[in-house]
């Protein structure tokens, strides 16, 4: 029989703009690492104490607050280390106490389990994913059948139609893509079906992308997403 996977990914829906925040389990240290903490830290740690966890590690997608409000009750509880990109630290420029800075490529490694750090910008200067075996957590980078918003401050929408097509042709099909919030009308998707019905991943010419994220997509979709044929995206 295959060897069991070394870790799980654990998902939990919290707070009123449908966050997901993820505990990413490594089953032989049982340490983990939340992503996004937010919202509801007690859900978070009653979900860790129920298999056995131990949060040695904070990683950050990036840093609007409904992805960060519940750091502070995390690191009141744990001692666990913060993680995120140096470029969303200085978009940030926030005090923080002595966190590890990465740069995209940089593995972070919890107990066995190896997470790879992908600098994904569009939403914010300094947005991450993370790769974790087959599995992808993306943040308000890719959503299922959407992508983050790119008017808000930091945001750049030619950055966001670059990191698309780069995670498009990094990919395997297979890949299992996380969003960092329940938008679609499901919670997980792969990498194929989001290049086959993600309206922001059909596009080959950046002005028309520019102008679908930023002035047509807000208008005429609304959530849950579903899948968009390609060709459907705007009228010409």
């Amino acid at each position: 029989m295959p060897d069991a996977a070394p870790c799980t990914i654990h998902a939990l829906e919290l707070g009123p703009m449908e966050n997901f925040v993820y505990l990413v389990h490594d089953h032989a240290s049982d340490r983990a690492a939340v992503v996004d903490p937010a919202w509801d830290v007690p859900a978070v740690m009653a979900r860790a104490a129920q298999h056995g966890m131990k949060i040695t590690d904070i990683l950050l997608t990036h840093s609007h607050h409904d992805h960060i409000n519940g750091i502070s009750a995390v690191l009141d509880q744990t001692d666990a280390q913060l993680h995120l990109l140096k470029p969303e630290a200085e978009f940030w420029g926030q005090g923080l106490d002595l966190p590890t800075l990465h740069h995209g490529g940089d593995v972070i490694r919890v107990g066995e389990t190896d997470i790879t750090t992908l600098h994904t910008p569009g939403h914010t200067p300094g947005s991450a994913c993370y790769h974790v075996g087959n599995e992808l957590i993306t943040g308000d980078t890719l959503f299922v059948f959407g992508c983050g918003r790119c008017d808000l401050a930091g945001g750049d929408p030619e950055q966001m139609y670059v990191t698309l097509k780069d995670m498009a042709a990094h990919f395997s099909a297979s890949t299992v893509v996380r969003p960092g919030h329940n938008y679609a009308e499901k919670t997980t998707s792969t990498m194929q079906e989001q290049i086959d019905g993600n309206p922001f991943m059909h596009f080959d010419d950046r002005a028309r992308f520019v102008h679908y994220r930023m002035h047509y997509h807000g208008l005429h979709r609304d959530t849950p997403y579903g899948p968009v044929c390609r060709g459907e995206e705007m009228p010409d």
